[in-house]
């Protein structure tokens, strides 16, 4: 909220929490009463229409939304190179608040206004007057009234809500408290009103006004530049034109730049900020940033493509988890599917930076069940090999391979690439270290004897062979799994790998393939500890505890953290993705994939010092 707000600043919903849109119940059970009793042939399509258009304004802000995050992920044409916290995120989460709100006001208008009723698709002179009352009253009535907001007394209670974000993001144009968006939303609504009162109104003519002032308030906010200079050289005349560079000003230096669309009253009264024209041409000639590390990850679930930070910025800052609001989304579900499917290359989904190091983290435009099919393993390592390649051309020294990127049966964990490009410029990291020194690290201390249980891994193996070394007896239940890891233990230490199946060890290192019934084979108490990139089935209930996967707590210097990483807590990032960081932030000049795991302290000691930090710890 705003520093000390005012009266009205609260949402009357707001307490309704998910259940906010039954406020508009009563209009959706009168319009369904209307089209059961009259036909659809008597109804007022303008009043019936009002809801529809509604969720047509929520996608129109959630497709600016996605375009924005994806421009500034990449770091192309950006207004503002800063981060974006979680912080801002919550505060600008319900930003829907104003497309009730204008749900509202017009089903009212639609009631009760004189002339509102049973309007006409589309008149002319209408259209006109509208444009004309914009221009002029509109216009000038918001330039005084956003200066006026500025004054102090108005700004704490109300408007310094709206400018806590001074990295702007599409949405942030209608964060603001409800009584200054009511303001706003009934000084736009002017020359609606007027049109309905002269008998001029028509539905074409206000859902397209409506459309406006969303698509203007978007693209001023988006933080990324896409008005080209050349408009200006070509009809000087427009330079009074509205700019996303114009408005990121007005946030950044709070006294210029005060205009709604028309920078005209600026210019007029002497509030335009002399640096808007050379902002606007520095904005246009900035490229994709360079990069020094890329984490080359993919998509999971079907449900997981709206949980990335392109997708729902509500979601994507919380947790990972399938929710019944979005199985109800299946059929988008599907295309977006067949759509990434299609997808001949990687996307951009994420940009950090920490100290002077530059991050990125891409996505391989497949899912999880991809993975899993014989036919599509070539594909996918096209993909990751391109990948890898066009990270070597913008500077990488580092890509490190997240979830099933590194599969041993698709890559070797990498080798491949390295037996194909061996004098590859780009180090290679698949994380083994990093992840084995986690789990180990989140063994309770005293403990003398653990279960390994699950698939064998890379980073099992590399978990048991030091605990091994530790003089920790490591109990296997599988005997083909004990047969595959015994032959990768030094004959030294071989005698605390142990197979049997009557240990009451209350540690259970657990990967992939660990069902139900095995689980219940663990006494009560035990800690169970993933070792697996995936989090496993939480099958036991009675005082069993689950760690979660290999993961550490991000430093602080770490910038631009405003979503999680698959369902990894906020802060957190996996091992694997962690393990890559380090190893550029290191200098280290050797590769970890295929057979090569770095020494487990060493990388361990190196993530410490660096500012990252157990999860127990965050």
């Amino acid at each position: 909220m705003a520093t000390n707000p005012g009266i009205l600043s609260e949402w009357p919903w707001k307490r309704l929490g998910s259940f906010k849109y039954l406020v508009l119940a009563p209009w959706v059970v009168h319009g369904c009463h209307l089209a059961a009793t009259k036909g659809w042939r008597e109804l007022d399509l303008g009043y019936v229409a009002i809801l529809p258009s509604m969720l047509l304004r929520a996608l129109h802000d959630q497709v600016w939304i996605t375009v924005s995050r994806l421009y500034n992920a990449r770091g192309k044409r950006q207004i503002v190179d800063r981060g974006i916290e979680f912080d801002q995120v919550d505060r600008e989460r319900n930003w829907d608040d104003q497309i009730i709100l204008s749900a509202i006001l017009l089903l009212l208008g639609a009631v009760y206004l004189p002339g509102g009723q049973n309007l006409p698709w589309w008149r002319t002179d209408g259209a006109v007057l509208l444009v004309l009352l914009h221009a002029g009253p509109v216009e000038f009535l918001y330039y005084w009234f956003h200066r006026a907001l500025h004054h102090h007394f108005l700004y704490t209670r109300y408007h310094s809500h709206h400018h806590a974000s001074i990295v702007t993001e599409p949405i942030t144009s209608v964060i603001h408290p409800f009584a200054e968006l009511l303001a706003y939303q009934l000084l736009f609504s002017v020359p609606m009103i007027t049109c309905a009162l002269t008998g001029t109104a028509s539905i074409l003519t206000f859902e397209m006004y409506v459309i406006y002032i969303d698509f203007m308030n978007n693209m001023g906010h988006c933080n990324f530049e896409l008005v080209p200079n050349r408009l200006f050289k070509w009809i000087p005349p427009l330079k009074y034109l509205y700019t996303p560079s114009f408005h990121s000003l007005h946030h950044t230096q709070f006294r210029t730049n005060y205009s709604l669309f028309m920078p005209f009253y600026d210019y007029l009264y002497n509030t335009m900020d002399k640096s808007t024209d050379k902002l606007h041409e520095k904005s246009l000639e900035s490229k994709e940033k360079e990069v020094d590390v890329v984490h080359l990850t993919h998509l999971t679930s079907l449900q997981s493509i709206y949980h990335i930070r392109t997708g729902f910025a509500q979601y994507a800052s919380k947790p990972y988890t399938s929710m019944w609001q979005l199985r109800i989304m299946w059929p988008v579900s599907w295309l977006s599917m067949v759509l990434t499917w299609a997808y001949g290359s990687w996307f951009t989904v994420e940009r950090n930076s920490m100290k002077k190091l530059r991050m990125q983290s891409w996505a391989i435009p497949r899912y999880s069940f991809h993975y899993g099919l014989k036919k599509e393993k070539e594909a996918i390592n096209d993909l990751i090999e391109k990948a890898i390649s066009e990270a070597g051309k913008k500077g990488a020294k580092v890509v490190s391979l997240g979830l099933l990127n590194q599969a041993h049966g698709l890559n070797a964990s990498g080798e491949l690439y390295l037996q194909k490009y061996p004098k590859m410029g780009v180090r290679l990291v698949d994380g083994t270290s990093l992840a084995a020194a986690v789990v180990i690290h989140a063994i309770p201390r005293g403990t003398n004897q653990v279960i390994l249980a699950g698939r064998i891994s890379k980073v099992a193996r590399s978990v048991a062979a030091a605990l091994c070394k530790k003089n920790v007896k490591v109990i296997m239940t599988n005997k083909q799994e004990y047969h595959l890891l015994k032959p990768c233990i030094p004959e030294n230490e071989a005698d605390n790998l142990v197979l049997s199946t009557t240990s009451t060890a209350e540690v259970w290192l657990i990967g992939e393939g660990l069902d139900a019934p095995e689980q219940s084979r663990a006494p009560q108490g035990t800690k169970f500890i993933p070792y697996s990139q995936f989090p496993p089935k939480m099958a036991r209930k009675d005082c069993c505890t689950y760690a979660m996967t290999p993961a550490m707590g991000v430093p602080e210097s770490m910038q631009n953290v405003h979503s999680c990483e698959n369902w990894l807590p906020r802060k957190v990032m996996s091992a694997w993705r962690v393990a890559g960081i380090v190893h550029a932030l290191e200098g280290w000049s050797e590769d970890e994939c295929g057979d090569t795991v770095l020494g487990l302290e060493k990388v361990w000691s190196a993530a410490i010092m660096h500012g990252f930090r157990p999860v127990a710890q965050v």
